[in-house]
């Protein structure tokens, strides 16, 4: 079933054309991804669909009955009833119903009612018309719908009677989101819908949306949610949209080889049209050949010449480089408590980081991971305990909040008045690799957006050369291409990096090891984030083990059965691993004697001479050294 469509939808802001022949298609169980540039309509587009914007040409098409659900960018939930109340109020219509339904009852337990059986019958009649409605409406189930909602985003064992007026902002934003999953609307419209959570909550929201009973618009930046929520891609890019089908890895996949494709076709239509331009302007004043140079040329002037494709919009460019090496040890911390006037929020974190080391710092919303970043900065005082940087340490620190970049400079004069001595082209030349070009430079800082400002400060960052860059939540205002620059940039970093990130794509192309903080102490994983999930797990399940062999010893066979099959899997799994690196490897030798082969029988002058066959052999090559490269990339991770 159809419940909205796009087509050839225009809107400018003032002069500036913003989105132009616009097309969109929402059926139910959709889960769609806008994706794009910052600043190309992603969120205007949900705008307009959501009612909240109009437009300028095109038209909207939608049934009256399909109701639209939209939670905008850092939306908090204002109100001054309590958590529970505030939920409650989703379901009026219900309570309205339960109201009647009590009415009812009392109605039918008076004498003068019970005592006349028509009048009986007709008020039971009645109520069971309405407890059948109640009941298919959800009447039996909005309650337990609340506390699966309010659990899954981390409100388990709070205080549901606490007014909402006193949470915190992600608290606020949280529970906006609550609320509206709880209207469950047929287009339910989210824009940076993960922007404030943790990574459990993250999970959590993932196998909602895959469960969810109407269709899903999503604007998100974080690549490994798109992943797993989504089933189409409409990507927005120079004013106009184009859809993929598959989660975003394979919209990416499917962009490269449409691409590819098309270059290749408007390379050959340009070789075929050269082609014909030199057999025109050899034989058209030749009266023996001037009727089929005449013939080329009308041939040339019918042709629907191809556009040269499009790649990608111009990507921010840069790296990080250092001044000096730092000594091995860069940083140690032993029995650390930290938190705001002396209230503990973290208790017992040790870590020691080495050079080179890029280290993720994950765990729940509240349990300080910024806190502990501002405390190593000198930005809050520690409670308890110590940490000392070693030999040479020069920190770089990016605050998420970026609260230093409120100043009514000049984004030029933001850079350059920290680094007088560097010639003016030089900074404009840096802010261009950022993507500040023009005009751009000459913005007040404060008026700058969170993803501008995201990229002004890793600017200010790159021109430090720091050796340990400190980063609390680096990706959070990037879109996905900066996101791949940033990763590509930190992968290539000399230094060492200690991190915050809810982005668990980022996490895995970044950590060398995980540190989990809690309430009461710091664990750490050597690995990347889905190395950390898999001991997680390993250790809940020795934990049931072990709890369920205190309450019955014989289990303790059954544990070291289970352990020992799982070292007989993992055996088994790495038998598998080297027979199919031996089959690989004899693939791979294979192929590499037929591409020798091809290009030796290429430089063969009969062969040479004969078009059809070097076209064939050509293909042969073209083929062969696709399945090399499918190979060599198989036979590295299975090395690894």
């Amino acid at each position: 079933m159809i419940l909205l469509q796009i087509n050839q939808l225009t809107k400018y802001y003032g002069a500036e054309l913003i989105l132009s022949n616009m097309k969109l298609e929402v059926q139910n169980r959709d889960r769609i991804a806008l994706v794009g540039r910052n600043g190309a309509g992603k969120s205007t587009l949900l705008k307009i669909i959501a009612g909240q914007l109009s437009y300028d040409d095109g038209e909207m098409i939608r049934p009256k009955d399909v109701s639209i659900g939209y939670l905008a960018q850092d939306t908090g939930l204002e109100s001054n009833l309590s958590i529970w109340d505030e939920m409650l109020t989703v379901f009026t219509g219900l309570l309205a119903q339960e109201k009647e339904l009590r009415s009812l009852e009392e109605k039918m337990a008076k004498p003068d009612i019970f005592q006349n059986d028509v009048l009986y019958q007709k008020v039971l009649r009645e109520y069971d018309e309405r407890q059948i409605a109640f009941k298919d409406q959800g009447g039996y189930q909005y309650e337990a719908d609340i506390r699966s909602v309010l659990h899954g985003l981390q409100f388990a064992g709070y205080d549901v009677s606490t007014p909402i007026s006193t949470l915190s902002g992600g608290q606020k934003t949280r529970l906006a989101l609550g609320k509206l999953l709880l209207k469950k609307p047929d287009i339910l419209i989210l824009d940076e819908p993960t922007n404030h959570l943790d990574i459990d909550t993250l999970s959590w929201l993932e196998q909602y949306l895959q469960g969810y009973h109407g269709a899903v618009l999503i604007v998100s930046h974080d690549r490994y949610f798109l992943d797993k929520v989504v089933n189409q891609v409409y990507e927005i890019s120079r004013n106009t949209s184009k859809k993929f089908y598959g989660n975003y890895s394979a919209y990416l996949m499917k962009k490269a080889e449409d691409f590819e494709r098309e270059m290749k076709q408007y390379e050959k239509q340009q070789g075929e049209m050269e082609k014909l331009r030199d057999f025109v302007q050899k034989n058209i004043t030749r009266a023996s050949t001037t009727k089929r140079a005449q013939s080329r040329r009308k041939q040339l002037e019918k042709m629907e010449v191809m556009d040269r494709p499009q790649g990608d919009e111009k990507s921010a460019s840069f790296s990080f480089e250092i001044e000096r090496q730092s000594g091995n040890e860069v940083l140690n911390i032993t029995d650390l408590a930290i938190g705001y006037d002396n209230e503990k929020v973290s208790n017992n974190i040790a870590m020691r980081i080495t050079k080179g080391e890029s280290i993720a710092l994950v765990g729940p919303n509240g349990v300080g991971k910024s806190t502990l970043l501002k405390t190593m900065i000198g930005k809050l005082p520690q409670i308890k305990g110590e940490f000392r940087f070693g030999t040479n340490v020069q920190v770089s620190y990016y605050d998420q909040e970026q609260a230093e970049l409120m100043s009514n400079k000049r984004v030029l004069n933001e850079l350059w008045d920290e680094h007088p001595l560097k010639p003016e082209k030089e900074i404009r030349t840096i802010l261009g690799n950022f993507l500040f070009s023009g005009d751009d430079v000459l913005k007040t800082v404060s008026t700058l957006s969170g993803g501008e400002k995201a990229r002004l400060a890793l600017a200010k960052m790159m021109m430090e050369k720091g050796n340990l860059l400190i980063l609390d939540e680096p990706t959070n205002h990037l879109d996905l291409d900066s996101k791949i620059v940033l990763e590509n940039a930190l992968i290539d970093y000399p230094g060492t990096i200690l991190f915050v990130s809810h982005d668990r794509y980022f996490i895995n192309r970044i950590a060398t090891k995980v540190i989990e903080l809690s309430k009461n102490s710091s664990e750490e994983f050597l690995g990347d984030y889905d190395y950390f999930l898999e001991k997680k797990q390993e250790q809940a399940e020795i934990k049931k083990l072990e709890e369920s062999a205190s309450k019955n010893p014989q289990t303790v066979q059954i544990g070291e059965k289970t352990s020992h099959k799982i070292d007989k899997e993992a055996k088994k799994l790495e038998r598998q691993r080297k027979r199919r690196l031996e089959e690989v490897e004899q693939s791979m030798e294979k192929l590499e004697n037929e591409i020798q082969e091809y290009n030796e029988t290429l430089i063969n002058p009969d062969i040479f001479q004969d078009h059809e066959k070097v076209l064939d052999i050509q293909n042969k090559l073209e083929k062969a050294q696709g399945s090399l490269d499918l190979l060599i990339e198989e036979w590295a991770e299975l090395e690894d």
